[in-house]
């Protein structure tokens, strides 16, 4: 009786599938090889950093998960995701970032979502240091003033409201600036009620004021750095 079986010599590593031609294996590309493929794009990576610190932190894992195990893992696409979502959101402190959403609690497909980003700039902006506070207030500022061909302590007087808004609301100007500086409190008397409603939060008078009142050294500080920078 003849044998009909034909052997196939090439077969996919990752899906064991067997091929006749070389060339049709080449050009296959099931899940498995698509994500092996993919490792080494920036929101792919974001997402395995971020599926290792979840296992760290939460589940007292002692090491590094593999690449394959994170391909492998049903929570794959999940993390691939929020790994897009903090590449286009560009959150402040990436790691730190990571490491609030992996232990807020909240669920794996929530973590995407604007208001748990939110929630973190507001406890970031709350809790940091005035000196982290003044850095990267500065550091944006200085980003700005190269974008626009400007002087980097005009930014108050010149920047447009409606990205000042969206700088304040992202904490990447802090109150411990913004409400310290003449200028600073000059360009939020311009704010619309939209802009003012859009950074109630981040401004909440009633917080500033305690936390200044607390900490009238740090107040100090602030003040000297807007007096030497000529803001």
């Amino acid at each position: 009786m003849m044998n009909l079986s034909v052997d196939k010599p090439y077969k996919c590593e990752y899906c064991q599938t067997k091929f006749m031609k070389e060339k049709t294996l080449f050009v296959h590309v099931c899940e498995q090889k698509r994500r092996a493929l993919a490792k080494t794009e920036r929101h792919v990576q974001v997402g395995y950093d971020a599926f290792n610190r979840f296992f760290q932190k939460t589940q007292k894992f002692n090491g590094t998960k593999t690449y394959d195990e994170f391909a492998r893992s049903p929570y794959y696409n999940a993390f691939v995701k929020f790994g897009s979502f903090v590449n286009n959101v560009n959150p402040l402190y990436p790691d730190r970032f990571i490491d609030y959403v992996v232990t807020s609690g909240a669920k794996l497909d929530h973590w995407c979502r604007d208001e748990l980003y939110d929630k973190y700039v507001l406890d970031l902006i709350k809790t940091e240091t005035v000196e982290t506070a003044l850095q990267r207030s500065v550091t944006h500022m200085l980003k700005w003033a190269e974008e626009n061909s400007a002087e980097w302590n005009h930014y108050f007087l010149y920047v447009s409201l409606n990205r000042a808004t969206f700088d304040v609301r992202d904490g990447k100007v802090s109150p411990w600036l913004l409400l310290n500086c003449d200028s600073g409190r000059n360009m939020l008397s311009k704010f619309s009620d939209e802009q003012l409603n859009t950074v109630a939060q981040q401004i909440d008078p009633p917080f500033w004021v305690n936390k200044f009142k607390k900490y009238p050294s740090d107040v100090e500080l602030v003040k000297q750095v807007v007096k030497e920078s000529k803001l």
